[in-house]
């Protein structure tokens, strides 16, 4: 199942973002992060899988609708999430992030500047590391026997478990009405939206690439179980350096 990668630092925003707009320590910006952890069942050997995924500019802009994307050099992508806001402030976030190529069978994520894009407010530091995992189906279980079944399919002998962990860290410089509310309420209001936003994002993505794997090998879609979704604490597992 999945791996925990010890380690319990936390990595700072993203050095190249830093230098995008001078970052001061004071009570201009507010930090927020969220950790997550999860997991889906791809039913193909993993030399498939890891293709499918490789060939990213074949599926990720039309797996991460609603959400709007823009390709950006050979494994980049611009992604504007979606409007959010509380307490009368709102921000349309967006987040370049590049698709690293893999590396010993570990595939990277890792956010960069918006090119040509002047300082939205905000500062994202978003990281993400997935491992992909071939594993025997000698005992299928009665779910997955009646799936190949209704379709009249042989079981395969092996599927590949793609387990994944993600980090993300955001700085926020709100307009200053907003710092009349205490800080302890804008903090937990701050973790809990990004913490929302996350389980929005993610579980849904997961999901469409997992339908959009089946679909264009004509296998059947695991059953929801097939695909795990749970909060870290911020120690319990660490991202790769």
């Amino acid at each position: 199942m999945y791996q925990v990668y010890k380690s319990c630092s936390v990595p700072p925003i993203n050095s190249l973002a830093r230098e995008s707009v001078e970052v001061k320590e004071d009570n201009q910006f507010l930090g927020f992060q969220t950790h997550f952890a999860g997991s889906m069942d791809m039913y193909s050997n993993q030399e498939t899988v890891a293709d499918y995924l490789g060939a990213h500019e074949g599926w990720f802009c039309r797996c991460a609708e609603p959400m709007k994307t823009l390709p950006f050099g050979d494994n980049g992508y611009i992604i504007t999430i979606g409007k959010y806001g509380a307490f009368g402030y709102e921000l349309e976030p967006k987040i370049a992030v590049v698709l690293e190529l893999p590396v010993n069978g570990v595939y990277h994520t890792r956010s960069v500047p918006i090119p040509d894009q002047p300082f939205l407010g905000y500062l994202v530091d978003y990281q993400a590391i997935m491992k992909l995992e071939e594993m025997p189906l000698s005992s299928p279980s009665q779910e997955i026997e009646a799936i190949f079944r209704q379709q009249e399919r042989d079981i395969p002998a092996v599927i590949t478990q793609v387990t994944w962990e993600l980090h993300m860290d955001v700085m926020v410089k709100f307009p200053k009405f907003v710092y009349k509310i205490p800080r302890p309420i804008l903090q937990k209001t701050g973790d809990k939206l990004l913490t929302q936003i996350v389980r929005q994002v993610s579980p849904r993505l997961t999901y469409k690439v997992q339908e959009d794997f089946h679909s264009s090998f004509n296998l059947p879609l695991p059953p929801a179980s097939s695909r795990l979704f749970y909060r870290l604490d911020s120690c319990e597992g660490g991202l790769l350096a």
